[in-house]
C-alpha cells in the first residue's frame, strides 16, 4: 500500500453510507477511465491500483466494517489474494467489446500484473498500431480489419530454432546463462573485498546454447515474419486515441515457451468531409447569404443518420454557432449523445449585377438615415 493514502470513499467518490450498487457503479466508471490498457497517461496505472484497492475493501462487508472502525490499520494485513480473490470482475465489466477479458492479460489477472510483479514471467514486447475508424463506425460500433506483419514464434520448432526431434545444446562455458562471471578478491587494510565482473559469454556470445541442427523453416532463428489479419471490435462511442489491447498478438519472447507481448490498437478518427470531431461533438461549417443572415432562412444539414432541416434565426451573425442537441456521437459507456454544432459563415458577394447594386445602394441610404436619427436622438 502507498505511504500516503486517500480515504477509500474519497477515492471512489461515494458517501460513507453508500450502498453496494453505488460503490460498484462508481468503481466500474473509474476503472474504465483509468484502466492502463486504455489510458496511456503516466499516472493511469497508479490511479487504477488505488481505485481497485478501494473497491476491494468497500465491496466486502467484513473488510468495509474493519476499515470503518479501524481505518487503514484495520485492513493492513490483507494480501492481494485476500483483496481480489473473491471478486468476479467478469460480472462487473461483462463483455466490453474490446475483444479480450477486461480483467485478464497474457500473464494472468491484471491484479497479478500490478501486485505481483515478481511473479510476472518474462514475455515479448508489446506492439502498437493505429487504425483509422470512420465516424459512422464510431457512432454504431462494429468490427474493423487490421493487417500487420511482425515476427512470430516459429510454429515448426516452437521458437527453439532447432529442427524437429532435436534440442539446442547448452553452452558448457556459461551453463546456459549466456554470461560469464569473473570474480576476484582483494585484501584491504581493514579486510578483504570481493569484486565480480559480469560479461557476455565469449563462447556462445550470450545465447546460452548452440543449435547443431537448425530448423529449416526459420533457419535457426526461432522466429518467422508473418502477416496477421485481425478483426478488432470497435466499441460504440470509441474515444479518440483509445487503446484497445489484444492479448498475445505482440512480439514473441526472447526465450522459447514464454508468452508473447500484447498488441495495442490505437483508435484514430478518419477524416470526414461532412464533419470535424471534437470529443463527442461534431462541427460543421454552413455558409449563408447576407439576406438570409438578416431575414432568417431554412437550410438542409446532414447528420450521421440522415439530413434534417434547420431554422436559421433572423439576425444571425458571422461565426455564430447553432447547436443541435443530441445529433453528435454517443459518449463511450454512456447513454447520452454529443451535439452537432454549426458554425455560420456569411458570404459577402464580390460580383453583383446592376439591379443588386441599386438595392444595396438603397439599403445603404436607409442605414445612413437610421444611423443619423439614432445619433440625433441620443444627443437629446
Amino acid at each position: 500500500m502507498p505511504d500516503q493514502q486517500r480515504d477509500y470513499y474519497e477515492v471512489l467518490g461515494v458517501e460513507r453510507d453508500a450502498d453496494a450498487k453505488t460503490i460498484k457503479n462508481a468503481f466500474r466508471k473509474l476503472a474504465l477511465k483509468y484502466h492502463p490498457d486504455r489510458n496511456k497517461s503516466a499516472d493511469a496505472e497508479e490511479r487504477f491500483k488505488e481505485i481497485a484497492e478501494a473497491y476491494a475493501i468497500l465491496s466486502d462487508p467484513e473488510k468495509r466494517k474493519k476499515y470503518d472502525t479501524g481505518g487503514f490499520a484495520g485492513v493492513a494485513d490483507f494480501s492481494a489474494e485476500d483483496l481480489f480473490g473473491g471478486i468476479d470482475f467478469g460480472d462487473i465489466f461483462g463483455d466490453m467489446g474490446f475483444g479480450f477479458d477486461f480483467g485478464r492479460h497474457a500473464g494472468g489477472s491484471i491484479f497479478d500484473r500490478f501486485f505481483h510483479h515478481q511473479r510476472e514471467p518474462e514475455r515479448g514486447r508489446d506492439l502498437e498500431v493505429q487504425v483509422m475508424v470512420t465516424l459512422d463506425m464510431i457512432n454504431e460500433g462494429g468490427e474493423q480489419a487490421v493487417r500487420l506483419g511482425h515476427p512470430m514464434a516459429c510454429e515448426a520448432c516452437h521458437g527453439t530454432g532447432a529442427a524437429a526431434g532435436t534440442t539446442p545444446r547448452t553452452c558448457e562455458a556459461c551453463g546456459g546463462s549466456g554470461q560469464k562471471v569473473i570474480a576476484r578478491k582483494e585484501t584491504k587494510d581493514k579486510g578483504s573485498v570481493m569484486f565480480q565482473q559480469i560479461t557476455i559469454c565469449p563462447v556462445c556470445h550470450g545465447k546460452g546454447s548452440f543449435i547443431d541442427h537448425p530448423c529449416k523453416q526459420c533457419h535457426g532463428s526461432g522466429q518467422i515474419e508473418k502477416e496477421e489479419s485481425l478483426k478488432i471490435k470497435i466499441p460504440r462511442g470509441a474515444e479518440e486515441g483509445m487503446a484497445l489491447r489484444i492479448a498475445g498478438h505482440g512480439l514473441p519472447a526472447d526465450k522459447p515457451g514464454l508468452p508473447p507481448g500484447d498488441l495495442y490498437v490505437i483508435v484514430r478518427t478518419a477524416p470526414d468531409k461532412r464533419f470535424q470531431r471534437l470529443g463527442a461533438d461534431l462541427w460543421r461549417t454552413e455558409t449563408i447569404s447576407v439576406a438570409d443572415a438578416v431575414l432568417g432562412t431554412e437550410i438542409k444539414v446532414p447528420t450521421l443518420k440522415n439530413s434534417i432541416t434547420v431554422k436559421v434565426p433572423p439576425g444571425t451573425q458571422h461565426d455564430e454557432v447553432l447547436r443541435l442537441r443530441g445529433k453528435g456521437l454517443p459518449y463511450f459507456e454512456g447513454n447520452s449523445m454529443g451535439d452537432l454544432k454549426l458554425r455560420m459563415q456569411i458570404e459577402i458577394p464580390t460580383h453583383i449585377n446592376n439591379e443588386e447594386r441599386k438595392l444595396y445602394e438603397q439599403l445603404q441610404e436607409l442605414d445612413k438615415k437610421s444611423s443619423h436619427k439614432k445619433r440625433w436622438w441620443e444627443s437629446k
